[in-house]
């Protein structure tokens, strides 16, 4: 005898056997048991969620000459033959493939005729969505006066393609997602029927693998045991079987990028190629390991708000506070835009690592928003963690090479004159930037202070990023340098700034040059 695929063994054939639709299932039970049979039914919702079986099992219900609580008994003569699918009463119908007028016109042809054996003659109608507008046209009159002895039973996965005219002449069940637990015990069960050895973690990943869908868990389970037929299905085996990939390596990526190791970036990627791991897959299930990264950033501590096990959780709670959500947010969104570009590109390798530099690298993001402006100041302050035993020139030398000019290129310095208060403030700069955070100190170091046209204290920038940081509306960073000059010099200056070139900046005055103080050793 010919095998039998999990998905078509084992499917339900009476209401109870049904998983994850009890709202639907309890409904359609009501109805059977009450005698408030629906003429027109429309079942929809994503793949593999249930929707033509229980278009079969409520066939069957109606049509039963002895239901047992609005389900089939499945033993009498009715039931029987819908079970060997030679019952003239129930007809199903693929619109992918009779989607003409002439189609449905056979139809409303047959319908005029009485059931020669039982109650009802039942027309499911799968991927309704797939009819021509004249087949719909056709179908109208009927689906809305069809005799007391029809039922119209159409299922969908595209309910917005459906003409409205359709929709309000039916009763509307939408299918939901079946829950990981809901499908990863149907998994347990089967197994145990088909004396399969699998370990409960290997079931729950083909559970989630399967999307919500308990007919393509099957067939995933169908396809794993195969593989290793006779052997215990273990996770390690599914993921090979799959193509997937374990969640300490998503934490491994994670690392790589925050700390911004482009190299140890690269070598992850060619170690997913050489094993023979899809990349889409990859990057897809990356997004979702950020995404529940980020949850766990902005709720409180509960491990049911996302669906990893309990280890998982405290290990990704740690990586979730080593970073902020905007910068989580930003990689991905640029992860996001990866995902769409590789599905039909040629060297998806290519594009993936270009991608890693990118998000280990904010400074070469085309469009410098606010969270590529955290990321940048993120990875400074990791270098600057790295230096933190040495004063603020160390860490500057080693966070920001300057370049060093001979006396000769220098322009001579012009005498002019300084407002008594902005010469207070620069002579008192030192004290100013102990009192500032790390990165404060790094970008204020390298600002040259000059006098602006309006007699204010102008900040030169030739980076506009860092210039960025203090203009940043959100951050009030120039506003909380104000008053912090205010509490330290007892002065209250305005402060402006600018980005220019390097060749630029050569121009104008620098007022520490100019005013006299001694040497200072910024800590």
């Amino acid at each position: 005898m010919s095998y039998t695929a999990l998905y078509r063994k084992f499917r339900p054939n009476n209401f109870n056997d049904v998983k994850g639709q009890e709202h639907i299932v309890t409904t359609l039970k009501n109805e059977i048991r009450t005698g408030r049979i629906g003429h027109a039914y429309l079942f929809c919702g994503t793949r593999g969620t249930g929707k033509t079986t229980i278009a079969k099992i409520l066939a069957k219900a109606v049509n039963c000459e002895h239901p047992i609580d609005g389900s089939p008994c499945n033993e009498c003569s009715m039931c029987q033959k819908i079970n060997r699918q030679t019952s003239m009463n129930v007809t199903e119908i693929d619109a992918a493939s009779n989607n003409g007028v002439a189609n449905i016109r056979d139809i409303i042809d047959e319908v005029q005729y009485s059931p020669a054996e039982g109650k009802y003659k039942v027309y499911i109608i799968d991927e309704v969505h797939m009819l021509s507008t004249g087949a719909f046209n056709a179908l109208l009159k009927t689906l809305e006066e069809p005799p007391p002895y029809v039922i119209f039973i159409l299922a969908t996965t595209e309910v917005h393609k459906i003409p409205i005219t359709i929709l309000s002449r039916c009763q509307r069940y939408d299918f939901k997602r079946i829950p990981i637990d809901t499908i990863t015990s149907r998994l347990r069960e089967l197994t145990d029927k088909e004396n399969v050895e699998a370990e409960d973690k290997a079931l729950r990943y083909i559970a989630k693998a399967a999307d919500g869908s308990l007919r393509d868990a099957l067939s995933l389970l169908d396809q794993c045991i195969a593989f290793y037929f006779g052997q215990k299905l273990t996770y390690d085996n599914t993921l090979d079987v799959l193509g997937a990939v374990d969640t300490s390596v998503y934490s491994a990526m994670f690392h790589y990028i925050t700390n911004a190791d482009i190299m140890g970036c690269v070598k992850l990627v060619d170690s997913m190629m050489m094993s023979g791991r899809d990349l889409n897959q990859f990057v897809t299930e990356f997004i979702w390991y950020l995404r529940n990264l980020l949850i766990i950033t902005s709720s409180v501590d509960d491990a049911g708000i996302v669906d990893v096990s309990s280890e998982q959780f405290v290990n990704m709670q740690k990586d979730a506070r080593s970073t902020g959500a905007d910068i989580m947010i930003r990689y991905i969104k640029i992860l996001s835009e990866l995902s769409g570009q590789i599905r039909y590109a040629s060297q998806k390798r290519v594009l993936i690592e270009i991608c890693f530099i990118k998000l280990c690298k904010p400074q070469m993001d085309s469009q410098q928003d606010l969270s590529s402006i955290i990321s940048r100041i993120a990875v400074l302050e990791n270098k600057i963690e790295e230096y933190s035993h040495y004063g603020i020139k160390e860490i500057v030398s080693q966070t920001v090479t300057p370049t060093i000019k001979e006396p000769e290129e220098l322009p001579q310095i012009k005498p002019m004159a300084v407002p008594t208060d902005i010469e207070k403030v620069v002579k008192s700069w030192s004290d100013i930037l102990n009192n500032c955070n790390r990165v404060e100190q790094s970008m204020l170091y390298n600002a040259k202070k000059t006098i602006s046209d309006s007699g204010a204290l102008l900040l030169q920038f030739t980076d506009s990023v860092q210039e960025g940081y203090f203009k940043q509306d959100e951050c009030k960073q120039l506003e909380a340098l104000k008053i912090l000059i205010n509490n330290v010099t007892g002065q209250e200056i305005e402060i402006e700034t600018r980005t220019v070139t390097e060749e630029t900046d050569r121009k104008f005055d620098d007022l520490s040059q100019i005013i006299h103080f001694d040497d200072i050793e910024y800590l």
